[in-house]
């Protein structure tokens, strides 16, 4: 029988909006806002200015919001990815090869990105972004696949936070003697990163910041988004859709916030606390860029954000390969000349994104 395009599952523009948003920060935006908060003094703007910065351990800042927020989308993109490729494929077994090959892709190019063509094995550094994105998110999308029924993905979302969560409270780090099992030389994930992950670490000093274990939690954001995006292609109506991930939303930073009580919201742990704090966001997030860009049909404003969400992979290579700052001080250093010196790094800064978007 022959199958027609109507069986085919929409592609949502406020995903590589929201996407693009998320890439936005780290292709230069957080200079401009620094720049802002600098050159204006505005308390408002010097306050964001300062949210453009990872926290060294315990809290959270806006900027820590990237690397979860991107996992996130993952998920939610992955629901329709499977609806496409079953429609294409007529079976799985395409699919676990897809998942597989992407994941383990993901990790080889965060090796990449870390140490380029260096072959020095023993001093390479192995944990990386794009590693922790690729794991968290194979692992996710396996169970994801396994496990179609909600209640069951929500299961084993809540199974991995309390165990990761115990796991913290019943263990800690017993070669260096900190009783604190949340400190940087205390925690358990730091320990099994020195026990089990060869090369040098980043970016403090007992563990890496991408390490192994936090891959578990992680693995649950990936499956929130992937229960959003079951939710997107559900048969509600749309503002139905919007209400339950704005309550959601709601409820998870509630839960994120009372948990940090107990398991402090850590970025580079990616404590629970930490999962559904951002988790939170993240759904608020995808509650209004899907509403603004999919239900009310407000779109033009974002092909400015869509250009980088549909290239995310490319962009954030070539920010670690290409000169962009070469470029703009090529074609922007001349007008900056022209302003007085306190405008010259708003203008650098702005000319940088512009250099890396127009890429």
């Amino acid at each position: 029988m022959k199958k027609t395009d109507t069986n085919q599952p929409e592609r949502l523009k406020s995903l590589d909006a929201l996407r693009g948003f998320d890439m936005f920060w780290i292709m230069g935006a957080e200079d401009i806002f620094i720049a802002l908060g600098t050159l204006t003094g505005l308390p408002a703007l010097q306050w964001w200015a300062n949210q453009m910065s990872h926290v060294e351990w315990h809290g959270f800042h806006a900027y820590d919001m990237i690397f979860p927020l991107f996992l996130f989308i993952a998920g939610v993109s992955f629901p329709f990815s499977v609806a496409k490729r079953l429609y294409e494929s007529d079976g799985k077994r395409m699919l676990y090869r897809h998942i597989f090959r992407r994941g383990l892709l993901l990790v080889l190019l965060g090796i990449l990105y870390n140490n380029g063509l260096n072959f020095d094995f023993a001093n390479m550094r192995y944990a990386s972004v794009l590693g922790r994105i690729g794991l968290a998110w194979m692992f996710a999308a396996l169970i994801f696949l396994n496990f179609k029924n909600t209640k069951a993905i929500f299961a084993w979302f809540v199974g991995l936070l309390v165990s990761y969560w115990l796991l913290f409270v019943f263990f800690s780090a017993p070669d260096l003697g900190d009783p604190d099992h949340f400190s940087i030389q205390g925690s358990i994930a730091g320990y099994i990163d020195r026990l089990l992950l060869p090369g040098k670490f980043c970016c403090y000093t007992f563990g890496d910041n991408e390490g192994l274990l936090p891959t578990m939690a992680a693995t649950a954001t990936g499956l929130l988004g992937m229960l959003a995006g079951k939710l997107l292609m559900s048969d509600f109506k749309p503002m139905k859709k919007v209400v339950q991930l704005l309550i959601a939303g709601v409820a998870f930073m509630i839960i994120g916030q009372v948990w940090n009580l107990a398991f402090p919201i850590n970025k580079n742990l990616w404590s629970s606390s930490f999962v559904c704090w951002v988790g939170g966001l993240s759904l608020l997030l995808l509650a209004v860029f899907y509403l603004i860009i999919d239900v009310l049909k407000w779109q033009k404003w974002s092909f400015f954000f869509m250009v980088i969400g549909m290239n995310p992979i490319t962009i954030y290579l070539a920010m670690k390969v290409i000169r962009f700052d070469a470029a703009t001080k090529f074609f922007f250093e001349g007008i900056a000349a022209l302003l007085p010196e306190p405008w010259r790094p708003l203008v650098l800064s702005i000319g940088f994104v512009a250099v890396a978007w127009t890429f």
